[in-house]
């Protein structure tokens, strides 16, 4: 699944009930996040520090859906050792898992090569994750090896860098930027455009080059 594709619907059972992504998703924006198994250490770490962050994604509109290629049973039973893990986690688990033990959606989002899939050594999915938009559209991708754990708070911060950059088209956001520091402004926007979307000010960087394309404010919500 590349950047700007539409992630097809597709139907699962999960620790929630059976979903239909499509009708689940409704107008929200999701994170699909993948790992290589259950009962695996790294893991637990993962989807313990997303469920603990899970209020951080829910103010941000976005609904997270987890996936492995175990089946629901064992998700379930794994569920509990995550809690007990994380006892940060309040109340109920609060995210889907779904089951995926044909490895049939693994395959269908590049997780997984076909010819893989029924490789009981080689069958693991990659530490893969898609943004989605509302719009079903694919965002972002990351995929880890199955040695590396995710950053929860990068994918915050991509997701705030998104949703930002689609209200302000006109910006982009720079090396580790966080929200309320300094943004972009594209170069596609002239000068005098620039004065009357940032009237509180622009900073622009003189270049070797004689090149003026790094203008950067804070003047943006």
């Amino acid at each position: 699944m590349r950047i700007g594709a539409t992630i097809p619907n597709f139907q699962a059972d999960s620790t929630k009930g059976p979903i239909d992504f499509y009708n689940w998703l409704g107008d929200s924006w999701c994170v699909l996040f993948s790992h290589p198994a259950d009962f695996t250490p790294v893991c637990t770490t993962e989807l313990g520090r997303i469920a603990v962050h899970e209020e951080h994604f829910a103010k941000r509109n976005v609904k997270v859906l987890a996936h492995s290629v175990d089946d629901l049973k064992c998700h379930v039973d794994w569920v509990n050792d995550i809690k007990s893990y994380c006892p940060d986690i309040i109340g109920n688990f609060p995210y889907p898992i779904i089951a995926d033990p044909s490895r049939d959606l693994a395959v269908k989002f590049g997780m997984l090569d076909d010819k893989d899939k029924d490789n009981v050594e080689l069958a693991q999915t990659v530490r893969a994750l898609f943004i989605i938009s509302p719009d079903k559209k694919v965002r972002l991708t990351m995929h880890y090896p199955t040695s590396t754990g995710r950053n929860v708070d990068e994918i915050l911060r991509v997701i705030d860098s998104l949703q930002l950059t689609d209200r302000v088209k006109v910006i982009a956001t720079p090396a580790n930027w966080t929200p309320g520091t300094k943004v972009m402004i594209l170069p596609s926007v002239s000068e005098e455009e620039a004065d009357k979307l940032f009237p509180n000010g622009i900073e622009r960087v003189s270049m070797p080059s004689g090149n003026v394309y790094v203008r950067t404010t804070t003047d943006y919500k």
